[in-house]
């Protein structure tokens, strides 16, 4: 860098060591190295927290984020336009960064006032819907992208349509390791004389070692002395979902291939330092990955510097890095190849040696000083470029810019309310009314919430805990025999009816198919599609629009990973054809709606209209839910633009009077939710406000100025009447509130919140 360069404070957001993963290795590496080589800058870290209380982290770290909390996110943002930041550094990972597909680092990046450098650790071939707008959203709000590999930078280009000179090519640092002999080493780890392969990194099932442990015995026929260290501690997310199945599967393995005298677990996460070590020692470097998407590796790389033999399954870092005879490539999941070319390379010494020191020429360019000073470069491109850019100012946003703050998400009250049968159906204030038993329809609405906190990654061990109660209850209430489900269980878990309501079931239906296309648990996935398939054919037979409303909604979600069920599609070809019918026949030009009356949960038929006609390609099947939904949604706002649901003491019959009260959580929930439908199809801005409007309702905005919503305890009141609130909690309104609040956090993890006023 020149010494006329103007940037004085560099920002580096990721993950931080003492965090253990290698995105906290490779923030603090490249923030020491940067800083080492231009001393003359101010570096600091911004680290997210996975976990309660954080870690402790050293000086350089100067503000923490805590992984899963939104604002803490805009609080960064905050802070970082206040320091006076010039550059921020940001690692992205998907899996680093709270929300789906890790979008919360869109709530900072979108506040942020100084040029954003991204470093790409990770670039999708196959994103999903969720993670390609998070893709591109972070691809917009950088001034410039750093990819590792040349196929990184390919697939920006081609998949993403990134322009080229937006990419900066810099190489995954490593450290200056000396070319030296490994019996150098050895006799630091007790293998002196003996021929070692060496594989680290964090332990999970992806990484593909127990190849390895196969190929021994044939390895060890011919090279008795070949002793295999596997180095690392299990990965922290895997430790915290499974602990250690996996390692104990492979010390089980090689007892079983009666190898155990030639492996060494080191269970632990080594400073670099001592990794060096390890690494010096080896003769032959193995990576057995299993999944080819990995377009860089920091283990790869470290190895292959250090002037290592290396012998790797074709990822995509490892086909580029190991080409031109710099290492071998063998098949995934390939033992036998693993063995050949083991075997090979110790025979043909010449071969190997010419090897190591291709690998060691080219890794001079990837030691860190030489990275931090294309890294600098990379800065000082973007900060020229942020200077003719321009950038909304921190200081002058006013409140109709500024990022939402929705309400804490509060799980206390739903906890209190569900016991180990289900949630139950009502409460005396906050108190669970265990005389009113439980319901088929909340324990549905229940599930829904459990899954969709589940994708948003909000407590969940919880969230998990939660669902399997809750499908529990599901399936418990399906009787095989009538192909029905019940709807009513006393608290001494009698079943009170026979069978339930055709709402009752199509509710379920819903939430079975959420369970089935939105679940990331297997085991829910097949147990909820498989009730689903059972109970599905009934509601052919219903009478009721929102039965065919709700069934809808559950075809839409369950299709969603299984969209080429043929029968399911042409059920949903069926209740589609069934609403659009009944609108024909009822609707007139003054009262365009599919009944003469507005009763309960009423967004909910145009919200399954957009979602099929949206689903199945039919124009006039959106057309329709769009157009009735507005509708109704003028129909539902005051004339002081809050919303007025549609009151439950009388409903509303075409000419008639309209009752104004009960007003009833259901009802601001439907419309949340179809107002969210509908801006994701077609991006109108004015869907997002009648979304906003809905919510502020449970919030306080509505006919008497009384919040709904009760923060200390997480629950919902169950009504607004003539002159105040139902000071009871039950489930029905507290799950309203709560999907409510999923609903729109899960849109704001996912948009940008246009600056313009609405059309």
């Amino acid at each position: 860098m020149e010494a006329s360069s103007e940037i004085r404070k560099i920002a580096f957001l990721g993950d931080y060591l003492p965090r253990k993963c290698g995105i906290a290795t490779f923030t603090s590496d490249v923030l020491t190295a940067v800083a080492a080589e231009h001393p003359q800058s101010e570096c600091f870290a911004v680290p997210v927290n996975d976990i309660a209380g954080g870690y402790e982290y050293p000086d350089v770290v100067r503000f923490e984020i805590e992984e899963q909390d939104l604002p803490s996110y805009q609080r960064a943002a905050d802070f970082l336009n206040i320091s006076n930041t010039d550059i921020v550094c940001v690692q992205h990972e998907f899996g680093i960064y709270g929300g789906p597909a890790g979008s919360h680092v869109l709530a900072l990046l979108r506040e942020l006032n100084m040029p954003v450098v991204t470093t790409l650790h990770t670039v999708l071939r196959d994103p999903n819907a969720e993670q390609r707008r998070v893709m591109q959203e972070l691809i917009a709000r950088s001034t410039r992208l750093v990819v590792m590999s040349e196929r990184g930078r390919q697939m920006l280009r081609e998949i993403y349509q990134t322009p080229p000179a937006k990419l900066d090519f810099i190489p995954h640092g490593i450290p200056d390791i000396p070319f030296v002999d490994p019996n150098y080493y050895k006799d630091q780890f007790g293998v002196e004389g003996r021929v070692v392969l060496l594989t680290f990194g964090l332990l999970s099932p992806n990484k593909g070692i127990e190849h390895v442990l196969k190929a021994l015995p044939t390895i060890l026929e011919e090279f008795p002395d070949v002793v295999y260290i596997v180095l690392g501690a299990t990965h922290p997310n895997e430790l915290r979902e499974q602990g250690e199945v996996y390692r104990l599967s492979l010390e089980r393995l090689a007892k079983k291939n009666k190898v155990q005298k030639n492996v060494i677990f080191y269970n632990r996460f080594v400073e670099i330092e001592e990794l060096k070590e390890f690494i010096g020692a080896a003769d032959l470097y193995i990576t057995p990955y299993l999944n080819e998407a990995q377009i860089t590796s920091g283990t790869l790389a470290y190895t292959f510097g250090a002037g290592k033999a290396v012998i790797s399954t074709p990822y995509w870092h490892a086909t580029e890095l190991l080409a031109e005879d710099r290492g071998v490539l063998v098949p995934f999941g390939d033992a036998p190849a693993i063995a050949r070319e083991v075997i090979g390379l110790l025979r043909n010494e010449t071969r190997r040696h010419a090897m190591r020191k291709n690998a060691y020429k080219l890794g001079r360019d990837m030691i860190w000083s030489n990275v931090a000073r294309m890294y600098m470069q990379s800065f000082e491109r973007a900060r020229i470029e942020g200077a003719v850019l321009s950038r909304k100012s921190f200081a002058t946003k006013t409140l109709d810019k500024a990022p939402r703050q929705l309400p804490e998400l509060k799980l206390d009250h739903l906890s209190r309310m569900t016991d180990s049968t289900g949630i139950f159906q009502h409460a005396i204030f906050t108190v669970p009314n265990f005389s009113e038993g439980y319901c088929t329809d909340d324990n549905a609405r229940a599930f829904i919430l459990a899954v969709l906190l589940d994708v948003l990654k909000e407590e969940p061990v919880r969230m998990r805990t939660l669902a399997t109660t809750y499908a529990a209850f599901l399936h418990h209430a399906f009787d095989p025999k009538t192909k029905r489900f019940h709807n009513h269980l006393s608290f001494d878990r009698r079943w009170l009816d026979e069978q339930g309501s055709e709402d009752c079931h199509a509710r379920a239906l819903w939430a079975l198919g959420l369970g089935a296309g939105r679940s990331p648990y297997r085991s829910f996935q097949v147990m909820a599609g498989q009730l689903f398939m059972q109970a599905l054919p009934a509601v052919t037979g219903f009478t009721s629009p929102r039965a065919w409303a709700y069934g809808l909604m559950g075809i839409h979600e369950y299709l969603r990973r299984l969209s080429g069920d043929r029968a399911v599609n042409q059920i949903r070809e069926t209740l589609t054809t069934l609403l659009m019918g009944l609108f024909d026949r009822t609707a007139q030009p003054d009262w365009p709606w599919f009944e003469e009356e507005l009763t309960y949960d009423n967004a909910k038929l145009a919200h399954a209209l957009i979602l099929s006609g949206r689903g199945t390609g039919q124009p006039a099947v959106l057309e329709r839910g769009l157009k009735t939904l507005r509708w109704l949604a003028e129909v539902q706002t005051s004339e002081h633009g809050h919303l007025r649901p549609i009151g439950s003491n009388g409903f509303y019959r075409r000419g008639g009077v309209r009752a104004l009260f009960d007003q009833q959580p259901i009802e601001a929930y439907a419309m949340v939710s179809a107002s969210l439908a509908a801006y994701r199809v077609i991006s109108d801005p004015w869907w997002f406000e009648q979304a906003q409007r809905a919510f502020d309702w449970f919030l306080g905005w509505n006919d008497l100025g009384l919040e709904l919503y009760s923060p200390s305890t997480g629950g919902c009141r169950d009504a607004l009447h003539v002159d105040r609130v139902n000071g009871n909690q039950g489930a029905e309104s507290t799950l309203a509130f709560l999907l409510s609040l999923a609903e729109m956090q899960r849109m704001q993890n996912t948009i940008t919140i246009l600056d313009q006023p609405a059309s």
